[in-house]
């Protein structure tokens, strides 16, 4: 395994700026996602440091070795596609071996790791069969043994799952983060799904306009978005506008059309001034439905109700707007129409981010 490091990297194609000078470590055996909206940027970034796009500025290096120009085959580092990218007329042991015949390797070598990576994506016995006769599940794992079978340091995934079932996804969701951490890797992986980047990464980066909106733990990033783009790319979230008032006790009061609301500013670089316009992040399941009073009180009137078995979602009309709120293993059950109800959220739960 070896650290990666991206250090102020620019592509353009033609007039158009991919990315905008990106800078950013990801430590040796560390499983890191790029993700973002479409076009973001991510998977240019990917394919810059798999050495099949070369950055317009900035450099790229594995461990202490500049790899900005070196050719892919000789960056140690193995990618595997959205596409799978096998060969229907090979089999499974053919497609795996394939870059260990292009490297020369001797046969008996090559059959001795063909057979060890089988056995690291779980399929062993398989090595004989046809890709059409591989499920779409089995056919990712041979595209990971293919990956592996070169023995990278790191392993570099593009929205590999995308093809995939939900019940696949989840399965092979572990069986990635097992593979990578199992064999010492350093892994990067692209994709806009956000779940799947919240059950596996160590750390992640959202990425906006071919820059980096957000670094950090899934946690950090959930908990302690640092921009409304952040917080409602990262799972689901309500938008509240205001102006800031003051802090007080290090909290911010913010002046909404529903009154005052208190809550955190998660950016350590940014003040706010008196007046100036912010926005308020509140998660669904962070609103709770009470008649009693709590912190942030606001008033509002149940639209519309959707049971989801273990959870109950709501869409709530309030003076600052339409709420979403999500009531995990309810006791009460509300209806639509029901009399006026009273929302509050915990001063902790409430994020500032800039307007």
């Amino acid at each position: 395994m070896e650290s990666i490091r991206a250090e102020n990297i620019v592509k353009n194609f033609g007039t158009v700026r991919a990315l905008d000078g990106i800078s950013l470590t990801i430590d040796a055996g560390e499983l890191f996602f790029l993700l973002g909206a479409s076009g973001c940027g991510k998977t240019t970034l990917l394919r810059c440091i798999a050495g099949l796009e070369t950055p317009s500025g900035g450099s790229i290096h594995f461990g202490d070795r500049d790899v900005t120009r070196m050719p892919p085959h000789k960056r140690e580092a193995a990618m595997v596609f959205q596409s799978y990218a096998l060969w229907p007329h090979m089999t499974v042991a053919q497609n795996i071996a394939f870059g260990l015949e292009e490297r020369k390797v001797p046969k008996a070598e090559i059959k001795r790791r063909v057979e060890e990576a089988l056995e690291m994506v779980r399929l062993p016995g398989y090595g004989g069969r046809s890709i059409d006769q591989m499920s779409g599940g089995q056919q990712q794992r041979v595209s990971l043994a293919r990956a592996l079978v070169v023995k990278p340091k790191c392993l570099l995934l593009d929205e590999p799952l995308s093809n995939l079932d939900a019940q696949l996804r989840v399965e092979m969701r572990r069986e990635i983060r097992r593979i990578v951490k199992e064999n010492g890797l350093t892994g990067i992986y692209v994709t806009h799904d956000q779940e799947e980047a919240l059950a596996m990464a160590d750390r992640m980066a959202v990425l906006t306009r071919g820059r980096i909106g957000q670094i950090g733990t899934p946690d950090e990033i959930y908990r302690d978005p640092r921009s409304a783009y952040v917080a409602n790319f990262i799972g689901e979230t309500n938008i509240i506008e205001g102006g800031f008032l003051e802090s007080r006790a290090g909290f911010a009061m913010v002046e909404t059309s529903g009154g005052t609301l208190t809550g955190r500013i998660t950016d350590p670089e940014w003040t706010p001034a008196r007046g100036e316009g912010v926005r308020l992040s509140i998660r669904p399941e962070a609103w709770r439905l009470h008649k009693e009073e709590g912190d942030n009180p606001v008033t509002g009137r149940i639209a519309e109700r959707t049971y989801l078995g273990q959870r109950i979602q709501y869409w709530i009309e309030t003076a600052v707007g339409r709420q979403q709120v999500v009531e995990m293993n309810p006791h009460i059950i509300h209806e639509p129409g029901e009399d006026a109800i009273m929302l509050h959220a915990r001063n902790d739960d409430v994020v500032v981010v800039r307007g």
